[in-house]
This record gives structure tokens, sequence and C-alpha cells, in this order.
């Protein structure tokens, strides 16, 4: 017991001081982890033998993983990502084995373990590339969705690939069951009687029956997670114990994932499934909420056991021979991601994120290297460099991630940067600059009301949309002034400033009011500051983009809570009339470069503001009961 919590606190410690630090630093966490796992392990030698069998039991944290991802995407979504899950997935798996398997034989190996090796370095990291991009916030760009259909494609593949390996051993092919993965056999071991019992009886079934049972299993996720999971959630919930939505939630994954394991398939690919069918449930935020921690956790220590098992006395053996095995492996993997996104159309830097994103090794290698042994299909020395090189360039993603930020940074736009801005041949009266959710829909009101509009935005995908629902639009950066030229600036009537960015928005309003005193400017603000930097740049109109909807909000809320219509709308006009009245006083007091709360004549006129709004709130209050008292 006492040796156990040692090691539970050396990784617990070193995960606390590495990870932090590597964040200071722009690192990223994985990094962070690796770092702490190498430090415990081969250098202070820390950590033992026991970090191969922590390693299984983290890789759950890859399961958790994709429940995750799945409960974020819709069966629509997924549908949706088809064509880039069997082609670009595909094809990256097939040539990846194909270029790897050549280089093996023109090595003077055999064709046949030239085949094995290429299937094994062909799968890349699910753990380290899906941390990062949730990390950066690059899960929803088309390069991080281009990755992930590729992942989830790599993770299907490692089935198929199990059952090959033993028809490439080069002994003997073996008979049939002797082609159960370590895993498995492992787990058959350690299972108490009534599991190896049902592993005996699945084991037992033709071919037929486990085709039967395993279509019966992934029925019954689709089915189950549309129609028990609600009535489940209910009797859980009417306990009113906070630990049993955990209970459930953890008992949903870890079954999927035990019932898959039980006919040979993924766990990660069920409990993906179970995921997608889930995504619509009224519970799905909770369920995101009680598995969160656990993936952190077992990812964390999956990625510390990585850096652990780093054999760096073999490494000092053959140096030369291991690097060179692992950089040419993350440039043969990026050449081939880079043709296929090109084939693809990811464009920009999207198609740099997916390249060097997706360029290392994976995981799932290790269990194939390990499976490819008890085969005979890989030498120990072989698979011993192999395992090295895996590791390595695992330890590399997170540095490949940091090369993609500077490289990005080279290019002059960060949505369509191989894409030259439109040539504008057609001016309204009204330039529109941005149309994401709040330009697009002053546009339709604008247009639908007779008045010719220019529309521009920088994101080419959205300007291509509109095409396709008869809306011209232009391509380009709105805060570049020789396209605000272009665009007609010198004629319109009014400018519509709607884009995301702040401050390109505040530079958008400055560079436009410097150009014409006479031009109307109405401007989007994301909060208050916002205002008085956009009001002080010399807009005519300024709209906080959730102002107007909190205040319909709060209206609603009113007229539930025993309000009138009429009363509610009242005390609704007074608020917004009051608070704009605020804003412009306050405005004249805000300083640039002075934040709020250190603004003191700032801060005495808000308080005094407030409560002249919790006044006339009030009055109107009293008026209400005055009324309800005389109609009583």
């Amino acid at each position: 017991m006492e040796g156990l919590l040692f090691q539970a606190s050396i990784y617990l410690l070193a995960a606390v001081i590495a990870v932090p630090l590597a964040m200071r630093l722009g690192l990223g966490s994985v990094l962070g982890y690796l770092a702490a796992g190498i430090v415990i392990g081969p250098v202070l030698g820390l950590v033992g033998s026991e970090s191969s069998d922590l390693q299984h039991v983290a890789e759950f944290g890859v399961v958790l993983m994709l429940f995750l991802i799945g409960l974020e995407l819709e069966p629509r979504g997924l549908w949706s990502m088809r064509h880039k899950l069997v082609g670009l997935g595909g094809l990256q798996i097939v040539l990846t084995m194909a270029a790897i398997a050549g280089i093996v034989v023109w090595l003077g190996r055999d064709l046949r373990e030239g085949v094995v090796i290429g299937m094994i370095l062909a799968l890349s990291s699910t753990a380290i590339v899906l941390q990062t991009l949730n990390e950066k916030n690059l899960m929803r760009s088309n390069g991080g969705r281009s990755a992930f259909a590729v992942l989830l494609m790599q993770d299907i593949a490692v089935v198929p690939m199990l059952a090959v390996v033993p028809l490439l051993a080069t002994g003997a092919i073996l008979p049939p069951d002797a082609a159960e993965t370590a895993a498995a056999e492992t787990a058959a071991e350690a299972a108490p009687e009534a599991a190896q019992t049902l592993l005996a009886w699945v084991d037992a079934l033709p071919g037929w029956g486990v085709t039967g049972l395993t279509l019966a299993i992934v029925a019954t996720i689709i089915l189950g997670g549309h129609y028990l999971t609600m009535p489940v959630f209910r009797f859980v919930h009417a306990a009113r114990l906070p630990e049993m939505s955990t209970f459930i939630a953890l008992l949903i994954v870890m079954g999927i994932a035990f019932l898959m394991t039980l006919v040979g398939l993924s766990p990660a690919l069920g409990t993906f499934l179970a995921g997608v069918v889930l995504a619509n449930s009224e519970f799905r935020h909770q369920l995101h909420a009680d598995i969160e921690p656990f993936r952190g956790l077992l990812m964390g220590l999956f990625f510390i056991t990585v850096g652990a098992g780093i054999d760096f006395a073999y490494l000092a053996a053959q140096p030369l021979t291991i690097l060179a095995v692992t950089l040419g492996l993350i440039a043969v993997k990026a050449a081939i991601l880079a043709a296929l996104a090109l084939a693809f159309r990811i464009r920009g830097r999207d198609r740099l994120l997916f390249a060097l994103g997706l360029a290392q090794a994976g995981e799932f290698g290790f269990l194939l290297i390990s499976f490819a042994l008890q085969q005979n299909a890989l030498s120990e020395e072989v698979a011993q460099t192999l395992l090295l090189a895996i590791g390595l360039s695992m330890l590399l993603t997170p540095i490949l991630f940091i090369a993609h930020d500077r490289l990005a940074r080279l290019f002059s736009d960060a949505r369509g940067d191989d894409v030259e801005p439109d040539e504008i041949d057609e001016q309204g009266r009204v330039i529109v600059a941005g149309v994401g959710r709040f330009g697009q829909v002053v546009n339709r009101l604008v247009r639908m009301s007779g008045i010719g509009t220019t529309v521009l935005d920088n994101d080419l995908a959205t300007i291509r949309l509109l095409r396709r629902f008869g809306v011209k639009g232009f391509f380009g950066d709105p805060s570049r002034p020789e396209l605000l030229h272009a665009a007609g600036l010198a004629e319109a009537d009014i400018l519509v400033v709607a884009v995301d960015n702040p401050a390109a928005a505040t530079k958008i309003v400055r560079y436009a009011r410097s150009l014409r005193d006479d031009l109307h400017i109405i401007a989007r603000a994301r909060d208050r500051v916002h205002v008085y930097e956009l009001n002080a740049a010399g807009a005519n109109d300024v709209v906080r983009e959730t102002f107007d909807a909190s205040i319909r909000a709060g209206r609603y809320v009113l007229e539930n809570a025993g309000f009138t219509d009429y009363e509610a709308a009242q005390m609704a006009q007074t608020y917004y009339k009051v608070d704009r009245m605020a804003l412009r006083e306050l405005s004249e007091l805000w300083r640039p470069g002075i934040p709020v709360h250190e603004n003191e004549a700032y801060v005495a006129r808000s308080r005094q503001l407030d409560a002249d709004l919790e006044t006339a709130l009030m009055e109107h209050l009293e008026e209400r009961q005055n009324r309800l008292r005389k109609a009583g």
C-alpha cells in the first residue's frame, strides 16, 4: 500500500510541476506531461516497470475523449464527414503503408515485414492530436475536422490490421485462435470466472455468429441511446445524489467499451458512436461535466507513461538509426498528408495544421508491435527501434504544433491566405463589413427592404455560402483601406461594421471617420469598453451584440413571473432608455488605457447611475401595485 501511494504521489507531483511550467512557456500541456514522464522515469528512475501497466489503464482516456467528441457531434455532422472519413482517412492509411513498405523493401528487408511496419507507422496519435487541437481551439477549423476524420478512420482500421498481421508472419500461418490480441489474452486471464465464461462463449461462436452479435451490439447502442437513456437517467436522478450522475456516465462508457472489446472491435469507436447518438439528449451537458475530469486525468497519466517508457539507453546505443527513422517517418507522413490536403482542397494554414498535426506515429502502434512480436511478424531489434521511434515522434508532436503556429503567422490572412481578394464590381448605398451571425441578419433586412448592399468578409467559406443562396459578397479583409475604397467608401451612405475582431472593428471605424465626416457608421460592440472605444473612434450608433437579446429574455421572465405583457414591456423599455443614457455619460468618463475599475470618477458615476436605474424600476413597480389595489 505504501509503495502504491508513493508512486501515485510521484506521478501527481511531476504533473503539478511540469504542466503549469510548460503552459507558461507556451509549450502546451502534452509536452509538459511527456517531460514529467521523462524526468521521473529515465532521468531520475523514480518509476519503473509499472508504467507500462499504467499505460494500458490510461489508454482508457482516449476512449473517454472520443465519447466526449461524439457528444459534440450530431449524427447529421457525422454523415457530412463521410467523404473525409472514407476518402481522406482511407487514402492516408493506404498511401502511408505503401510508402513505408516501399522504403523498407528498398533497404533490403522482406516485403511482409515492410507491410507490417507500414501498418504500425501509418497510425497517428489520437490522444496527443485531439488534446492539442482542443487546447488550441482548432477542433472546429477545417484542418482540425479533417484531422479528426483521419484519426477516426485509423481507429477503425486497427481491427482489420490485427486480423492481417498473423497472415504476414515470417513463420507458418498460425491457427485462428492464435490471432487474439495480447490485450484480449491478458484481460481473459485477469477476468473473473463469469467474464472468462462469457469470453469463451464468444470465442466459440462461428463467424456468422460473431457478425450477428456485433450488429446486435451496435443496434443496442443506437436504440438504447434513443429510447432507454432518458428513463434511466430520470430514474437515477430521482435519487438526488450527485455521485449517481457520475456512476451512470461511467457505466455507459465502460459498458459499451467492454461490449465492443468482447467482439474484437475498438472500444473507442463504440463509445464515439454512443456519444453521437446521445448528442441530442437533454443530459448531454451533464454527461460531459461528469466524464471530463476522468478524461483529463487519464490522458495526462497516459502522456506521462509514454515519456517514462522511452528507453534512452537503447537510444544512446543507436542514436543515428533511431533519429533517422523518427525524422524520416515524420517527413514521409507530412509529405503524404500535404499532398492529400492539396487534393481535398484543404487550404492555407489548415493544410499546414493537417500535415504537421498527423505526422507522428500513435499509441495504437504499441499494441500492433506487441501483437506482431507474438505472431513472429517482427524481430526484437526492429520492434525496439519502432517503439523508440514512435515514442520520440509523439514527443516531437507538440513541437510540430508550435512550428505550425510560427509558420502560420507568416501568412497574411488567417482564413484564406492563399486566395486573392475579390475584385469588387458592384457598389451599394450600404457597406456591410463582416457577415457572421450578426452581419447576415442586418444584410438580409436591408436587402429585403430594397436597399443595395456591398458585403465584405475575410472568411471565404462564408462568402461562398452566401453566393449559393444568391447573395453576392466579396472576399477580403474589411480592415484593409484599399478594399474599403474599392467597396465604395467614398460614395456610400452607411457603413455597418460587424466584424468579430474588436480591434479590427475599431480600426475600420477610425479609418472611415478620418476620411468622411458625413458617413453614418453603425458598429457592433462586444462589451461596454468596446462601446467606449467605438464612440471615441467616431461611430454614430453602437450596438452591443447581446444587449437587445438579453433585454428581450428579461422581458419574457417578467411576463412569466406575473407581470402583464404591457407592464413587462414598459419595464424593459425603461431599462433600455436609462441604460443607454448611462452608457453615454460613462463614455465621457472613460479613459483609454485605464481599466474602468481603477477610474475613480467612472466607478462613482456608475454606482450613482445604477441607483438611478433601480429607482426608475421601483417607480414602475409602485405604479403597478397601486393599479392592482385599485382594481382589487
